[in-house]
Parts: structure tokens; C-alpha cells; sequence
């Protein structure tokens, strides 16, 4: 059976006070949408529910592009946040073929992880290394893991634009200081590889700072 999704735009009402302040805070952004999700006891409630966004500025005014597994309890959200419009992705997932073309886009933190300093030594030769710290890639560099990251998940990408994002941090805010990840919306071509593997990417997300407006992949027709 083939995974699905709900998509909801949110066009985000300006003049309220909570929207502003999310916009200025990505930390922030994520607690509010965070009310979108069902209450559960979860140690990994945004996990459980699917949800991914990402903010959309290429219109006059910002809208949401929001992902969850099941209807968003679009109650939750402050009053007069925005007016929201949502639709099913199963007509989507279900029309991909291989060799499908598309256009795609996603907002990604492409990241990699230095090797770590040597602890020791397998029999076999091996070293055995710490853990290294992820580092952020740009250029050609993200370029390169875009596309790994494509292939593993059904998609052969044909071309890519990369336009760096920023990530919203307010100096208030409570959570863990010095959090900050490197966005980078990446539009494109590509080809279908794999429609399942796909379908699983598109409901999963993919990449690292998911709870921050990254990993929410968008398909079209081509």
C-alpha cells in the first residue's frame, strides 16, 4: 500500500502577533505547529505525526506548506493565524511511475560528518573513531549531497538550484542556545526511480532539522 499524507498551505495573517513572532523564530515556529499534531505521550511526537513544514516566500505575503500523516487539528493554532487550505496526497503518490518526470522542491540542511579523533584500533586494522561533528555544506558540495540524497530516495535529479535560507533565531528564546542549522531550498528537475522509495521519502521527509522547517519534499508533474 502505497504511504500518504495531508498538505495544508497556511496563508499566514501578518497583522497577528503569535505569526510574527513565530517568523522570527524558527524554535518557536515549531512549538506552535507543534498544536497541529494529536496529543499523545510520545517521547517522539512530531516523528509519530508526520509533521514536516516549510515557509514559502515567493508570493507577496508568506505562507506554510504543512505535512502531516493525518488531518491537521488546525484549531490548535492561535486565533486569526492564517486561513488554511487542505488536500490529500494520495492522488499524487499513487500517479508515480518510474521514469516519471517531475519538479520538485525542498528546503534542506545538508550536512556532513568530519571524522572524529581515533580511540583505537580493530583486528583487522580498522581505526575506530569518535563520532565527528556534522559540518554544513555549500555549493557544490550540498550540490553532491542533494543528489545521494535523491538517489536513495527513488529520484535521479536532472538539474538543482540552490538558494540559501535563513534559520530564524531569537535571542529570547528559552531553547538550547547556539542551536542553528544551515537551510538551503533546493529546486529542480528530476526522473522517478522508484515510486515506493519515493512515496516513503515524501511521508518521512528527509535530512536532518525536520522540526525546523526542513526535509518537506514537493512533487509536480513535469
Amino acid at each position: 500500500m502505497t504511504p500518504t499524507a495531508t498538505l495544508t498551505r497556511l496563508d499566514l495573517n501578518l497583522a497577528s502577533r503569535a505569526v510574527r513572532r513565530d517568523l522570527a523564530d524558527r524554535i518557536q515556529l515549531h512549538k506552535t505547529l507543534m498544536r497541529l499534531a494529536p496529543e499523545t505521550s510520545s517521547r517522539h511526537p512530531r516523528r509519530d505525526a508526520g509533521l514536516l513544514f516549510r515557509l514559502e516566500t515567493d508570493r507577496d505575503e508568506p505562507s506554510l506548506l504543512i505535512q502531516t500523516t493525518q488531518p491537521p487539528r488546525l484549531d490548535g493554532l492561535p486565533a486569526s493565524y492564517g486561513t488554511a487550505q487542505t488536500s490529500a496526497l494520495t492522488p499524487l503518490l499513487g500517479a508515480l511511475k518510474p521514469g516519471m518526470p517531475v519538479r520538485y522542491r525542498i528546503t534542506a540542511a545538508p550536512v556532513r560528518n568530519l571524522p572524529g579523533p581515533c580511540y583505537g584500533q580493530r583486528p583487522d586494522g580498522t581505526l575506530l573513531r569518535r563520532r565527528g561533528t556534522p559540518t554544513a555544506l555549500h555549493g557544490p558540495d550540498a550540490s553532491l549531497w542533494w543528489q545521494r540524497r535523491a538517489a536513495a530516495a527513488g529520484l535521479v535529479v536532472d538539474d538543482a538550484t540552490l538558494t540559501p535560507r535563513p534559520f530564524e533565531r531569537s535571542p529570547r528564546s528559552a531553547y538550547p542556545r547556539g542551536l542553528h542549522h544551515h537551510l538551503v531550498q533546493i529546486d529542480g528537475h528530476a526522473r522517478v526511480t522508484d515510486a515506493r522509495l519515493l512515496a516513503e521519502a515524501v511521508c518521512r521527509g528527509i535530512g536532518r532539522a525536520q522540526s525546523y522547517g526542513a526535509g518537506l519534499l514537493s512533487l509536480a508533474p513535469a
